[in-house]
């Protein structure tokens, strides 16, 4: 079942953020952009890759108005032994959650109930705490923030600019589409 244009669950957490240990819950994520990157595991192989070309693209996702927020079943604690064990993480300015009962990831729908992990999942939400977009890997397929970057585009585009949608590959500046009969069979 899909979970697009639906609300994020209710959620309070702690989150290894800037050096410290903060509470985040669903309040604070209201009022802006976000966007959810759960993964397995810290310590592990894919996923710092993952976390670390997120921070690559961080501070452009933050001129778009986005904040985000990475998620593992691993506590806040162990978000920060792998902050200070890691080159890569040491990267990450965003607030990673700690998510050791599951609740999150349960209800994003990305748990592995027999591992107790997430799987690779990517969601855009609105300011309302609708999902927009929904994206879910297999544990050995990485993501790109690249393409990640694109679709929060596009979200934002579809959301100010009522009737138009955009087509695949589009980026700001091309041509967007506006359906209609018009278009009905003539692309």
């Amino acid at each position: 079942m899909s979970n697009i244009n639906t609300q994020i669950p209710d959620f309070t957490t702690e989150a290894f953020h800037n050096g410290a240990i903060k509470k985040i819950s669903k309040k604070d994520v209201l009022g802006k952009w976000s966007v959810f990157v759960f993964y397995p595991a810290d310590f592990t192989f894919v996923c710092p890759t993952e976390l670390g070309d997120v921070a690559d693209h961080y501070e452009e996702l933050q001129k778009m108005g986005v904040e985000v927020y990475s998620v593992s079943t691993d506590t806040h604690f162990v978000h920060k032994a792998w902050h200070e064990a890691s080159d890569t993480i040491k990267k990450i300015k965003f607030p990673m959650l700690g998510d050791a009962s599951g609740k999150i990831t349960r209800g994003f729908g990305v748990m592995i109930e027999d591992d107790g992990q997430a799987l690779r999942g990517t969601f855009v939400v609105n300011p309302e705490g609708v999902i927009k977009t929904a994206e879910i890997h297999d544990l050995g397929i990485g993501r790109s923030a690249e393409e990640l970057v694109r679709k929060v585009q596009a979200a934002q585009y579809v959301a100010n600019n009522d009737g138009e949608v955009c087509p695949a590959k589009w980026k700001p500046g091309n041509t967007t589409l506006k359906p209609g009969l018009d278009l009905v069979g003539k692309i």
